[in-house]
């Protein structure tokens, strides 16, 4: 009795079929995989090139190839060799000229005796002036005015610093301000290199314990990163209004810090 398919029921044949093709060529794969060595991949085709789809870093990926990564630390003293002196004059007048000229006298003769020191001209420098109106009580008229002047000198040789801000103090007299006095380290070639040896042999002590406590040997070294070396802070002191003459101001240099840090990554072997 012939069978007539409407659209419907015909749709849904050639899906069965379908259905039918695709599960028996699943079914000869796995035949002729298992044939070929337990179901393996098939080689890529001809060119060298993966069939698509397929991880290129299966590929290249290294075995056996542990790392450890550690940071070392290496930390050494030096004593300042360079002191930096803040300084002005204040001068008070009637007007504003009178003062000003007072306070420029005050400052030339305070230059002068630090260059008369042994302080080279390049090493002194105007840092700031001012001028302000004195008010009595009460008053909104001025009846003065103060002029403020000030100067940084870069003092070389600590051995002399002394002696220098002692001259320039006494050229200044009473109308001189000191605001405050720095001390740095500029010399530091030979420092960083004591740091970076020392900052190395922390690295490498630190990692030998790790790869022994994981039971590895420690390989070479594959990489060094040199982190931000950490500047010496200079040691300030501050002090301000009139300064007393006295026979020689003492310095004290003391030392700093300068600390050097690297991050080395070590094969295990």
């Amino acid at each position: 009795m012939p069978v007539t398919f409407t659209p419907s029921f015909r749709a849904l044949a050639i899906g069965v079929s379908a259905a039918a093709v695709l599960i028996g060529a699943f079914a000869l794969g796995s035949v002729s995989g298992d044939a070929s060595g337990g179901g393996a991949p098939s080689s890529p085709p001809a060119g060298g090139q993966p069939p698509p789809g397929t991880r290129t870093a299966a590929f290249t990926s290294a075995t056996g190839s542990g790392r450890i990564t550690v940071t070392g630390t290496g930390i050494v003293n030096g004593t300042p060799n360079q002191l930096i002196l803040s300084m002005g004059v204040q001068v008070n007048g009637v007007t504003v000229s009178s003062a000003l000229q007072q306070a420029s006298q005050a400052v030339e003769r305070v230059t002068a005796a630090l260059r008369n020191a042994g302080v080279a001209s390049a090493d002194i420098q105007t840092a700031g002036l001012s001028i302000e109106p004195n008010y009595r009580a009460n008053s909104q008229v001025p009846d003065g005015y103060q002029v403020s002047e000030y100067l940084t000198a870069t003092l070389r040789r600590i051995s002399a610093a002394g002696a220098q801000i002692q001259d320039a103090v006494q050229a200044g007299g009473n109308a001189v301000t000191v605001d405050g006095v720095s001390l740095n380290l500029t010399d530091t070639s030979a420092l960083l290199a004591r740091a970076r040896a020392a900052a190395v042999a922390d690295a490498r002590h630190k990692a030998a314990q790790y790869a022994g406590a994981a039971g590895q040997q420690l390989g070479p070294v594959i990489s060094i990163t040199d982190q931000a070396s950490a500047q010496p802070y200079p040691f300030e002191s501050a002090a301000s209004g009139a300064a007393a003459p006295r026979a020689s101001v003492p310095i004290s240099p003391g030392t700093q810090q300068l600390s050097v840090s690297i991050t080395v990554t070590y094969a295990l072997g």
